[in-house]
């Protein structure tokens, strides 16, 4: 089943936010996941990064994450995949699809912004901001360069079907 990560915010005085996610520096996109077989929502959070490829069993393909549930004991897989976009200012209020997921025997029940840093940079300036923690649901600092406050409020991670 196919599912989108989409973020929805409201940026003042920032753009381009995007998740720091390289081969060298790798997010770990963390969820809550649930089987689509025995409806058992796993009790702990699962880390994905979309670097690592796991086999999956009696198959010759290949998974980003690879599960088999504890109690039918299907084995499930989830792919995900990074889109292009990035969060502008001009975004503030909309919804942007960060993630393409291909989910095999299980549903993503949430997504958990806890693992990693996001970037961005200034709207009016040339500063960048290499550190956003958005575990807390917003994200506050101040522009030196333009001069101005910076915040990211009103934080939303939808997990949609596609």
């Amino acid at each position: 089943m196919g599912f989108k990560l989409q973020l929805t915010a409201t940026l003042e005085g920032l753009t381009d936010l995007s998740p720091k996610d390289t081969q060298e520096n790798p997010f770990e996109y963390t969820f809550l996941i649930e089987c689509t077989q025995c409806r058992e929502q796993h009790d702990k959070e699962i880390t994905i990064n979309r670097f690592e490829k796991h086999e999956i069993s009696g198959s010759r393909g290949e998974a980003n994450f690879v599960f088999k549930c504890k109690n039918c004991r299907k084995e499930s897989t989830i792919s995900i995949e990074r889109t292009k976009n990035v969060y502008t200012i001009e975004d503030s209020g909309k919804s942007v699809d960060f993630l393409s997921i291909e989910a095999r025997g299980l549903d993503i029940v949430k997504f958990l912004p806890e693992n990693g840093f996001f970037i961005s940079k200034g709207a009016e300036s040339i500063t960048k901001f290499d550190d956003i923690d958005l575990s807390e649901g917003e994200f506050y600092d101040y522009d030196d360069n333009a001069g101005a406050e910076v915040s990211i409020t009103d934080i939303s991670w939808d997990i949609v079907r596609s």
